[in-house]
């Protein structure tokens, strides 16, 4: 990849959170003439500043980072962030399943509203690229979480229809769980082994798509630089049984702990509301309107006007998708194949 990002001014909203921080740290690599920080948590923000050190603006040093505290339902803190910006990196989102399905009007707040507020700021300054960082839930969704992000990927692809003359390009890019984020089960499993209680998985047959933060980062990175406007990329990462996941991780952890992984008991606890066995990243129906372009799906949206766009894009002459979805429960990883992934992320 070149480097899209050098010299350019670029806001991260939800930027001190697992994916939003490390594209922070990627897009820093490439020289920014300014990367702003977006995010409501000031202890976050404390302890990234801190570990970015002399690259943070404060009041008493200069540098290409600036920390702002503030939340994307605020539609005024939002235009006031993208001033002079050129590209936004759209992170902040409620992520949690179970949660949503708790606090669904919070959800829709930040998710939808917050991503509408995302939109309307772009247009009205001006910014060059919006990119927004979706999930596998958003396929054929069946709790609250997946439904607002669902329509948060419906907002910037639908953007094209409303934005007029102006120059702004909109995208999203979905992915599965990502290993080492925070929340993530790798981090529950241990945690469960060191203190000596049961690992809790929702059941035997239940799949999930794993990555790692700086493949999945990476990824982002590049689907920002290839962009047309409107599309939905889809991300391709290894699949895995949360049971060999969680058998794994006690085998490794135990051997670390000098513990014997025999006694370490599992217990299966059921899905929780709004949460599926099997995860998909694309529908049936996305297929047909797809196309592989190497480490990436990228839905194209129904609009006669974009194919004439295609034609100067780096995915033009990309053969249209052969698959009839995009599932968590095909090409399973085996347990050895989960081991060299946990050990090469340095996760066990």
């Amino acid at each position: 990849m070149n480097r899209p990002f050098e010299g350019k001014n670029i806001l991260v909203t939800g930027g001190t959170g697992s994916i939003g921080s490390e594209i922070v740290r990627q897009v820093l690599k490439q020289n920014p003439n300014n990367l702003r920080i977006l995010s409501r948590d000031d202890t976050k923000q404390h302890k990234l500043q801190m570990e970015l050190g002399s690259q943070s603006e404060t009041l008493y040093s200069q540098g290409p980072l600036r920390f702002l505290i503030g939340d994307i339902r605020e539609r005024n803190r939002l235009k006031k962030a993208m001033e002079n910006i050129d590209i936004v990196f759209h992170a902040a989102a409620l992520k949690h399943v179970h949660l949503s399905e708790y606090n669904p009007f919070e959800a829709v707040k930040t998710n939808i509203i917050g991503t509408q507020n995302v939109v309307d700021a772009a247009l009205d300054a001006g910014v060059e690229k919006v990119i927004v960082i979706s999930t596998d839930k958003a396929a054929n969704p069946l709790g609250v979480m997946g439904a607002t992000k669902l329509v948060s990927e419906k907002l910037v692809s639908c953007a094209f229809y409303h934005k007029g003359a102006k120059k702004t390009k909109f995208a999203a890019v979905r992915f599965g769980n990502v290993m080492g984020s925070r929340g993530s089960v790798i981090d529950l499993f241990k945690n469960q082994i060191t203190c000596g209680q049961a690992v809790t998985i929702t059941s035997d047959k239940m799949t999930r798509f794993m990555m790692s933060i700086p493949q999945a980062v990476n990824l982002v990175l590049e689907a920002t630089d290839e962009m047309c406007g409107s599309e939905v990329f889809i991300l391709k990462m290894p699949t895995l049984k949360i049971k060999d996941l969680a058998e794994v991780i006690i085998k490794e952890t135990c051997t670390k702990l000098n513990k014997n992984p025999a006694e370490v008991k599992i217990e299966h606890i059921g899905n929780r509301v709004g949460e599926k066995t099997h995860e998909i990243l694309l529908t049936e129906d996305e297929a047909k309107m797809a196309l592989d372009i190497g480490n990436k799906f990228v839905i194209l949206p129904h609009e006669n006007t974009y194919y004439s766009r295609l034609k100067n894009n780096s995915y033009a002459n990309s053969k249209p998708l052969n698959k009839e979805s995009y599932s968590s429960k095909d090409n399973l990883l085996t347990k050895e194949q989960i081991k060299e992934l946990l050990q090469k992320e340095n996760l066990i």
